[in-house]
C-alpha cells in the first residue's frame, strides 16, 4: 500500500485538522496520509490550546505508539483487507465516561485521584473499530451544570472568545472539537449536555434515542443508581465538527443496522418552528436570524416548515427539574453520595465538599421542588404530560427547530443561579427524543450560531439528515478565528 512522506506540509496539516474522522480514515487506509500524521497534528492543537482546559488527562504517547501500530497494520494489509472503519483516527472522551487507565472524577473532590480499570462500552466500541483515544475532557462536576468547572481540574474556556464558557456538562469535549484538537468527542447528555457545548463551541452534537447506546458506566448514570436496564433522559453520544461522522459513529456506538439518511426524503418533511421560546426572554437577533435562514433553507430543500404555537415550552426547565426528581427517585445530595467515594473515616456526606459555587447551588435549586405542595407538583406533572402530547401531534415523523438556548456562548459564571436557561435543551431529555445540535455560522463577534434539530424517538437518522443539509447550505462549523 502507498504510503506518505514523513513531512508534513503545512497545508495538509490544516486539511487534517479540519476534516470529518470518515474523511481521515479513508485517507489514512489510501496512504494519503498516515495515522501518526494525524494523530500529531491534533496533540499539536491540544497542546498549543492548553490555557483551555480541555484535556485534564492525556495519553499523547499511547495514543502515537498505537497510530504507529495502525499504520505497520495498514502497510502490512491488502486491498481485500477488511479494515476497521475508524482504523487511526483519534477522539476525545469526557472524563466522566470510563477509559481504561484514565481519571474517572466527574469532577468530584470525593473521587480525586481514581483512575478506571475498564472501558465504558461505548469507548470500547469505538475502540474496537480502530479509533485511538488521546484523552479526557473536562466536565462540571458530578456533570451537574452548564459551566464546565470543578474543584479537581479547574474551568474550561471556550476557543472561540476564553472568556466565555464551553458549556457543559460536556465542556470539555466541546472545546476540544471545537477548536479542531479532535475530529469527534464522546460524550453524554442527561439535559443538554452534549447539545449546549456543541452549540457554545460551534460543532454538531447529537442526543441519541433512549437505550441506543449503552449509557450506564459514566457518572452519574440513573440507571445504575436505579438499577434498571435503561434511563429514558439520559443518553451517551458524539460530538463533531462534521455532520458526516454522525450516522457512522452512531452505528458503531449503537451496534445496530440503523436506518440510512439517504432513506430520508427532504421533500414534504414536515419541519415545525415553535412560535416564542422556551425562554424567558426572546432570542438574541441574531439567533432569529440564523434560525429563520436555517428554515428557508429547508423549506428551499422542499420540507415543509410551519410555525406552531407551543406557548407551554416556556415551562419546560420547570417541567424538567420537577419530573428529573421524581423520576430519579432521590437528591442530587444523594446522587453525590452514590457515586463519590470517600474516605471512609470521614463523617461529612460527600456533597458537603462539592467544590464549586454551581453545585451548591444545584444542590440548593433540587430542593425547592420538594417545599411545593403535592398539588402544585401534581399541576406542573400534568401540564408537562399535555406538552409532551402536543409536540408530538405537532411534529409526527417530522422534526422541530429549537434553540438549545437563548444566546451566544455567555460569559463565565452568567448561568449561575438560572436553571431555566437550559429549559430548551432539557426538554427534549424529558421527551425522550434524538436530538442533533447543528452549527449556524458565527455572530458579528465571531461566536458559533446553532440550532437544535429533534424527531420522533427511533428517528436519528431523521435529524441527522436534516442537520447535513444545513452544512452544506450554511457551512457548518468554522474553526476559531476563521469568520
Amino acid at each position: 500500500m502507498a504510503k506518505c512522506n514523513d513531512a508534513t506540509s503545512t497545508a495538509a496539516q490544516i486539511s487534517v485538522t479540519t476534516a470529518s474522522a470518515m474523511e481521515l480514515a479513508r485517507s489514512i487506509r489510501t496512504g494519503a496520509v498516515t495515522s501518526r500524521q494525524v494523530v500529531d497534528a491534533h496533540i499539536a492543537v491540544l497542546r498549543a490550546g492548553h490555557d483551555l482546559g480541555a484535556i485534564v488527562a492525556n495519553r499523547f504517547t499511547q495514543a502515537q505508539d498505537e497510530a504507529d501500530a495502525a499504520d505497520r497494520l495498514i502497510a502490512a494489509s491488502s486491498a481485500d483487507d477488511d479494515l476497521p472503519p475508524l482504523l487511526g483516527v483519534p477522539f476525545t472522551v469526557k472524563e466522566a465516561i470510563p477509559v481504561a487507565g484514565m481519571p474517572f472524577t466527574a469532577g468530584m473532590a470525593t473521587r480525586r485521584g481514581t483512575i478506571s480499570t475498564t472501558d465504558a462500552r461505548a469507548v470500547d466500541r469505538l475502540k474496537g473499530a480502530g479509533a485511538i483515544v488521546m484523552g479526557v475532557t473536562n466536565t462540571s462536576e458530578l456533570c451537574l451544570g452548564i459551566e464546565s468547572y470543578n474543584s479537581v481540574y479547574g474551568r474550561t474556556r471556550n476557543p472561540y472568545d476564553p472568556r466565555r464558557t464551553a458549556g457543559g456538562s460536556s465542556g470539555g469535549e466541546g472545546a476540544a472539537v471545537g477548536s479542531g484538537g479532535a475530529p469527534f468527542g464522546l460524550g453524554a447528555d442527561t439535559g443538554g449536555s452534549i447539545r449546549l457545548p456543541a452549540f457554545f463551541c460551534g460543532v454538531f452534537g447529537h442526543k441519541p434515542s433512549p437505550g441506543l447506546v449503552p449509557s450506564s458506566e459514566q457518572i452519574p448514570s440513573l440507571t445504575a443508581y436505579s438499577g434498571t436496564e435503561v434511563d429514558a433522559m439520559e443518553s451517551i453520544g458524539t460530538l463533531a465538527r462534521r455532520a458526516e461522522d454522525l450516522m457512522p459513529l452512531l452505528r458503531i456506538l449503537s451496534e445496530s443496522d440503523l436506518p440510512t439518511t439517504e432513506s430520508v426524503n427532504l421533500e414534504g418533511l414536515s419541519v415545525i418552528i415553535p412560535e416564542g421560546t422556551t425562554y424567558f426572554r426572546p432570542l438574541s437577533p441574531e439567533m432569529k436570524t440564523a434560525q429563520d435562514a436555517a428554515a428557508q433553507a429547508l423549506s428551499e430543500a422542499g420540507a415543509n416548515v410551519q410555525r406552531v404555537q407551543l406557548t407551554a415550552l416556556r415551562r419546560s426547565a420547570q417541567f424538567y427539574l420537577i419530573a428529573l426528581r421524581e423520576h430519579a427517585g432521590t437528591s442530587v445530595s444523594n446522587l453525590f453520595d452514590f457515586f463519590g467515594e470517600a474516605p471512609a473515616q470521614s463523617r461529612r456526606p460527600s456533597w458537603s465538599r462539592t467544590g464549586s459555587l454551581q453545585m451548591t447551588l444545584t444542590i440548593i435549586g433540587d430542593k425547592l421542588p420538594g417545599l411545593l405542595p403535592a398539588s402544585a407538583r401534581r399541576k406542573i406533572t400534568d401540564a408537562g404530560e399535555a406538552l409532551a402530547a402536543e409536540v408530538h401531534a405537532a411534529m409526527g415523523d417530522g422534526v422541530i427547530l429549537h434553540p438549545a438556548f437563548p444566546r451566544t456562548a455567555p460569559l463565565h459564571n452568567g448561568t449561575l443561579a438560572r436553571p431555566w436557561l437550559f429549559g430548551g435543551a432539557a426538554i427534549f431529555n424529558l421527551l425522550g427524543l434524538p436530538v442533533t445540535q447543528v452549527p449556524l455560522g458565527l455572530d458579528t463577534r465571531g461566536l458559533p450560531l446553532g440550532i437544535q434539530v429533534a424527531g420522533a424517538a427511533g428517528n436519528d437518522h431523521v435529524t441527522i439528515r436534516v442537520a447535513l443539509e444545513l452544512e452544506r447550505a450554511m457551512g457548518g462549523w468554522r474553526p476559531p478565528g476563521q469568520a
